[in-house]
């Protein structure tokens, strides 16, 4: 919709150009606004368009084109939010806009109607193009793909940049939070000049911002705030290890019998005394027992030992960001000459530089998982009786060299006619990397060139446009990972090992029978993962420097993406119809796009904590034809003084898929002059990426896991489809493999994703009504209304364990229980894999309401702009299995029914002030523990009459408030603060667009700043 304030300013331009004499008019009469290649006076079109203009931006706080577009009314949640530490992709650090809550993805960014460049994975950081340099912001908030093609399924933002600049402006921007954290720093300049046939400018930004750290703020400190006790991991930062090394083998009746070490050791036994096993004939543990050190105060060796408390554990948070640092360069120039008076040569270029980090807690390593037990001491068994010594185990194996000896054993051989071996008390462990968390830095650079011959010409008294010209965009990114444990060093450090007498150093390997070091690793070093943290430079602890370069491993990833695109472009009016001339656009554009990610040696292997990923390489090409026809109908008559339909139709012939036609259908109908009523119809699509048809599959611990058969949070405990799958009283697993605590948790195995080259495109319908009413009896008033309907078929749906699982046991979809496995002891998936496929659709539907007001008073003159969302029906279903159910969306986490932007602006004289209240309603999300439910009996037709226990979170505004001066030195000074008054919203513990209990696009504070503009 188009506020008040922007026809206000468009206003003299187009009056200029309508008085202008007919023998004098050009093409630069005529404007272009998104979602349409015809040029025309009128700004208000037949699809509804935001206008953001560079006096919106300058009276806001938010400095950058990203935080102003993420604040919009129809935008949804953030893709990566900056409040999502764990997310190290090679979009990490950047920032991207998704209209309507349908993705990122689906919503297409253009730079002077040209397309941004676009990552493997589909993504556009609008975060490359500088906000000094923003001349206007057009949001289409419509389906546009007979335009533009695809990706333009929720909308299109057209970012379009300052042209024509004479004279140099600088602009210094500087804020922090209240804590004194998170500090912002903006520099940036714009400078050209224009002469009779041309102009150049050019604009360039630093822009840094600082990190925010999770343990300075309530809401991230603890993993769910309030219940500090289910907050932490098992994996402390002190070590621990399992105390129950036991040996068991079967008597002559076949019964188990136990011998040496920890004659309690928690093995569950039945009525008789008889030991419990599994399937596989192993005794089941009936309760955990681990020991942990006296935090370091003996940690050499098989010090003091003590069963592990509550004080062992780690909380992550205490090492994680909350808001990750960057840091970016950007430098945009535009030029334009006239060659000749019809003709004119136009380019533009950006350079973009942007540098980014994350950290998270050092890794919570266990022995289980790694296959890095701590090796024991063997003893070998003779037929006379005599005990032969065979292999140490670890120096720091807290058993020592204990002896696991059975003397019934004595004298028998085994199947080969060998002496049993006893011994080998190997013992599980765990151990968090406390001294060394994980970092990655992400190192981004962006080149983008643009190069056209445009002009017009006259044939037969008519005007015609025309383009042809370039793009070609390149992005290449740079990650470096660190903190991650390299797993076949760890196996070996903390193998055998034991002090040389010789040198008196401590060695990895095996001591011979006469005590000399007769087999040891070359270049490895023992570790003691019992040293726990704090313990300070203690040899052979994670303070040690040889054991840190011995455990750890830095690893690289390389990416790069390319577009390349030519296109042609003719527009202009056919002939003279009753009500007015037919306008027309015809095109062509051919475009290929390229790219990949390669992860190094390391992370393709497996061998890095780090997880395994694999190298993402492909490309694609094709060739589009695209018209347009403006018809005018009606004009100046009784009930209509004007009525215009508009039809466009794009064929695209890609060489993946095929091809598609994609049309649309719209009217611009103004009954009388104060009022226009408007609509479309349009068909979409979005094509597979090069990341959804040839990715490398990546592991992942999946946070947030949810198994639907654990006997206390599952929805499917106990039924008949789980007890197939696991025994009665099964328990899900966290990271230290201990049942978890609350509903969900992260998985203490990895999970696997990967692309799927038989994807297909998206297809999608959008249609839109409604009206904008400019009174005039009300001068400067104007009020639209739009309701909106989006569906999309045939989604590419990113998979997720928790639906895998929830259409096994809940839907009862047996097609989906092949996706997984199970631990047959454990009975924990232990092995998934998922990925993209075409199935289900998605549609949402609602209402945009823009209310715009002008009007001068002796106290000065005042301005009000109002944008309101109304979300009425977000549905999604991720199959195509009749009778499965619908997901509803609108109104849960991260998902808003009401979004609403109110801005009130006042100047007079060289002072001006603006108020600003961004409004979000309030949301559902289950329950996680019993005392925070707010709807426990909850049922309603999207949980299919379901008991589903509710939490409600209430509504949150922020106000935001903007005084400037116009000093006579040709300067402007302002002061700010968003989230003036402070506020939070409340804990949120299903994590939306965040890695943390608070919805990632909420402030996280009160955020102070100043501003100075000095123009020359």
């Amino acid at each position: 919709m188009l506020p008040a304030a922007v026809a206000v300013a468009l206003v003299p331009a187009i009056a200029g150009a309508q008085e202008a004499p007919a023998s004098q008019a050009t093409t630069l009469d005529r404007i272009e606004v998104t979602g349409s290649r015809i040029r025309q006076v009128d700004v208000e079109t037949a699809q509804p368009v935001l206008m953001i203009s560079r006096a919106d931006i300058e009276n806001q706080g938010f400095n950058s084109v990203a935080d102003i577009l993420q604040n919009i009314s129809a935008a949804g949640s953030p893709s990566f939010s900056r409040a999502s530490p764990l997310t190290a992709n090679v979009e990490a650090g950047g920032s991207y806009i998704d209209l309507r809550n349908l993705g990122a993805q689906r919503t297409l960014v253009l730079v002077n109607g040209k397309r941004l460049g676009i990552s493997a994975a589909g993504y556009q950081d609008v975060s490359t193009i500088p906000s000094a340099v923003v001349e206007r912001i057009e949001v289409l908030k419509d389906g546009a793909s007979s335009i533009y093609g695809s990706d333009a399924m929720a909308g299109v933002i057209n970012i379009i940049t300052r042209r024509d600049f004479d004279g140099a402006e600088v602009n210094a921007y500087y804020g922090q939070f209240s804590q004194g954290d998170g500090t912002v720093q903006n520099y940036d300049f714009v400078a050209g000049f224009s002469g009779d046939r041309g102009s150049v400018t050019i604009g360039a930004e630093q822009h840094k911002e600082d990190a925010v750290w999770a343990k300075d703020r309530w809401f991230s400190r603890d993993s769910y705030p309030g219940y500090p006790q289910h907050s932490t991991t098992a994996v402390g930062q002190w070590g621990n290890y399992d105390r129950n090394a036991q040996q068991f083998r079967r008597d002559a009746s076949g019964q188990l019998i136990r011998f040496a070490l920890d004659p309690d050791g928690g093995y569950a036994t039945d009525a008789d005394g008889k030991f419990i096993v599994d399937p596989n004939g192993r005794p089941m543990r009936a309760a955990a027992a681990w020991s942990a050190p006296n935090r370091g105060s003996d940690a050499i060796g098989a010090g003091d030992f003590h069963p592990q408390t509550g004080a062992d554990t780690s909380r992550a948070s205490d090492q994680m960001h909350l808001r990750t640092p960057m840091e970016r360069r950007s430098l945009f120039a535009s030029a334009n000459w006239e060659i000749t008076d019809n003709v004119r040569f136009t380019s533009d270029l950006a350079y973009n530089q942007r540098n980014s980090e994350r950290q998270i807690a050092g890794y919570p390593l266990q022995s289980s998982a790694t296959g890095a037990q701590m090796a024991g001491a063997v003893y070998r068994t003779n037929p006379d009786g005599s005990r032969t010594f065979v292999s140490n185990g670890s120096y720091f194996n807290p058993n020592g060299n204990a002896d696991l000896y059975d003397p019934e054993l004595v004298g028998q051989v085994d199947a080969d006619g060998k002496p049993f071996i006893q011994g080998s008390n190997n013992i599980n462990w765990r151990r968090r990397g406390w001294e060394q968390p994980r970092t990655t830095q992400s190192d981004s650079t962006t080149w983008r060139f643009t190069a056209a011959l445009e002009g017009s010409f006259q044939l037969a008294d008519r005007y015609f446009d025309w383009d042809v010209g370039t793009l070609y965009n390149e992005t290449n990114v740079n990650i470096i990972n660190n903190g991650n444990f390299f797993i076949p060093n760890v196996r070996k450090a903390v193998g055998p090992s034991f002090r040389d007498p010789t040198t008196g150093k401590l060695v990895c390997g095996t001591q011979g029978l006469n005590g000399a070091a007769d087999n040891v690793i070359a270049g490895c070093v023992p570790w003691n993962p019992f040293a726990g943290f704090g313990t300070g430079a203690v040899e052979n602890s994670l303070d040690d420097p040889n054991v840190v370069n011995y455990l750890f491993k830095e690893e690289h990833g390389t990416g790069t993406t390319e577009t390349q695109s030519y296109f042609a472009n003719l527009a202009g009016s056919l002939f003279t119809l009753p009500a007015g001339d037919l306008g027309f656009a015809i095109g062509y554009e051919t475009r290929k796009e390229s790219g990949g990610y390669s992860p190094d040696a390391i992370a393709q292997s497996g061998d890095s904590t780090n997880l395994a990923s694999g190298n993402t390489f492909g490309r694609y090409s094709l060739d589009e034809f695209y018209g347009e026809l403006s018809i005018p109908v009606l004009a100046d008559v009784a009930f209509a003084k004007e009525l215009t339909l508009n039809v466009a139709s794009r064929y695209s012939d890609y060489d993946t898929f095929g091809d598609t036609t994609n049309n649309k259908f719209g009217f611009k109908w103004r009954p009388i002059d104060d009022l226009l009523v408007r609509g479309t119809w349009s068909e979409g699509f979005r094509a597979p990426t090069i990341a959804d048809l040839y990715g490398g599959g990546s592991q992942t611990f999946t946070t947030g896991f949810r198994d639907p058969c654990d006997s206390v949070y599952g929805n499917a405990a106990g039924s008949a489809r789980c007890l197939q799958d696991v025994s009665p009283g099964y328990r899900q697993l966290k990271q230290g493999f201990v049942p978890i605590t609350s509903a969900a948790d992260q998985t203490p195995v990895p999970f696997t994703s990967g692309s799927n080259i038989n994807l297909q495109p998206e297809t999608s319908t959008s249609k839109t009504v409604g009206f904008v009413y400019s009174p005039g009896y009300v001068q400067g008033l104007s009020i639209g209304l739009d309701w909106w309907n989006i569906r999309i078929e045939n989604t590419m749906v990113s998979d997720s364990p928790n639906a895998i699982l929830s259409d096994c046991y809940i839907a009862l979809i047996e097609s989906r229980c092949a996706n997984f496995t199970r631990d047959p002891v454990l009975g924990i998936v232990d092995d998934l894999t998922y990925g993209l496929r075409n199935a289900g659709y998605a549609e949402t539907e609602g209402f945009d309401l823009a209310v715009g007001y002008r009007f001068d008073t002796d106290y000065g003159r005042f301005g009000l702009n109002w944008d309101t969302t109304y979300v009425s029906k977000y549905v999604t279903k991720s199959t195509n299995d009749a009778g499965t159910p619908e997901a509803v969306g609108n109104g849960f986490s991260g998902q808003f029914r009401v979004r609403s932007n109110a801005n009130l602006n006042w100047s007079k004289g060289d002072f001006a002030a603006n108020w600003g209240v961004r409004y979000s309603s309030g949301v559902k999300e289950e329950c996680y523990f019993d005392d925070r439910c707010t709807d426990p009996d909850y049922a309603a037709p999207d949980t299919l009459g379901k008991n589903v226990p509710m939490n409600r979170i209430g509504a949150n505004t922020f106000h935001d408030v903007q005084v400037s001066w116009k000093a006579p030195w040709n300067a402007k000074i302002a002061v700010g603060a968003n989230n003036v008054f402070g506020h939070y919203g409340a804990a949120e513990f299903d994590q939306p667009s965040s890695n943390f209990s608070y919805y990632g696009g909420n402030d996280i504070g009160r955020f102070v700043y100043m501003k100075y503009q000095q123009n020359f």
